[in-house]
């Protein structure tokens, strides 16, 4: 017994990196570096404090995973933050001088604005990806590209003030039976995430477009349809949280959103959602972004630069994807 039992423990680790990836590793030596370098890095309040600041990568990563699971990725979520941010604001402000008596009606018209603009900037991507053959990488890199001018250009650079108290005092401020909204919000788009990805036909034609494409084409699925859904979807979300982040602010500002992009791909990676496409896990994704925000919490406590932060992020990227090879190399081999 004793003889079986040893390479069984040994295979262990094994077996726990080819299920869930690298981040129960990563998550590990995370927690005992800082917590030697910071005493009060596992104090409950600072946990608490990166629960609330991980809401925003949380709704941004669930997005990223859709599109790495259909075998692409987008770059245009920190754009999409920003315009839905600008456009919101914009619209907010205009509708208030029409009804200044009628403030959730102006609040509704800014964020009907917003999802919007996030819903062209997603059928953009989707069209050009799934109609077009272009390359995720380039057809969402030019999208940015333009979303962020178009948003710069709307501003002027310049933050959009002057929106409803109210908007900031519920969305950015506020708590439902102590329970900040913006964390409310995030719950339920992680449930209603799961119940989409493990319950429905229209996750597992995800999982099917992004495994193999050619096979669900096959299996009669619209792999066209599929794609532009899931485009869609990612800009929807990344709206959201570009409205939560506006009311948080108490601005619309072209300038939000401005890495989330990498970090929501490092979240996505770290959490065993292969770039390759076909395979992530919902729950998975948001203890990788939960990872990501207490990486940056854990380097501020140990007093880390922040241009020292952004080389650690990127190499941990880097380190991501290469496991991601191997694991999905070992996946492969059975």
């Amino acid at each position: 017994m004793q003889a079986n039992s040893k390479p069984s423990l040994a295979a262990l680790p094994l077996r726990i990196f080819i299920k869930l990836g690298v981040l129960p590793f990563f998550l590990i030596a995370a927690v005992v570096i800082f917590t030697l370098a910071a005493p009060n890095f596992l104090s409950p309040q600072n946990l608490i404090n990166v629960a609330r600041q991980s809401v925003y990568l949380v709704l941004v990563s669930l997005g990223q995973m859709l599109v790495l699971i259909s075998g692409g990725f987008d770059l245009s979520v920190g754009t999409v933050i920003a315009l839905s941010s600008v456009v919101s604001a914009l619209a907010m402000t205009w509708a208030a001088q029409i009804f200044p008596d009628a403030i959730w009606l102006v609040i509704l018209i800014g964020a009907f604005a917003g999802f919007a603009v996030a819903l062209i900037v997603g059928a953009v991507n989707g069209i050009g990806v799934a109609l077009f053959d272009v390359s995720p990488f380039i057809m969402t890199l030019g999208v940015s590209s333009v979303g962020t001018g178009l948003a710069l250009f709307l501003t002027g650079g310049v933050p959009v003030s002057g929106l409803p108290f109210a908007f900031g005092d519920t969305f950015g401020f506020g708590r439902v039976f102590g329970v900040p909204v913006p964390v409310v919000i995030a719950v339920i788009a992680i449930i209603v995430m799961w119940v989409l990805m493990a319950r429905t036909r229209v996750g597992a034609r995800i999982y099917a477009v992004g495994g193999n494409i050619k096979a669900a084409h096959l299996s009669a699925i619209n792999t066209r349809g599929t794609l532009i859904l899931v485009y869609g979807l990612c800009a929807v979300i990344a709206a959201l949280t570009g409205l939560l982040l506006t009311a948080r602010v108490e601005s619309g500002d072209a300038n939000l959103g401005g890495t989330i992009a990498m970090e929501s791909i490092a979240a996505c990676v770290i959490a065993g959602v292969s770039l390759r496409g076909g395979i992530g896990r919902v729950e998975n994704v948001v203890l990788g972004a939960f990872f990501i925000i207490l990486m940056q919490n854990g380097m501020n406590l140990a007093q880390v630069s922040s241009y020292m932060q952004m080389v650690l992020i990127g190499l941990l990227l880097i380190c991501a994807v290469i496991f991601d090879q191997l694991r999905y190399r070992m996946i492969v081999k059975g």
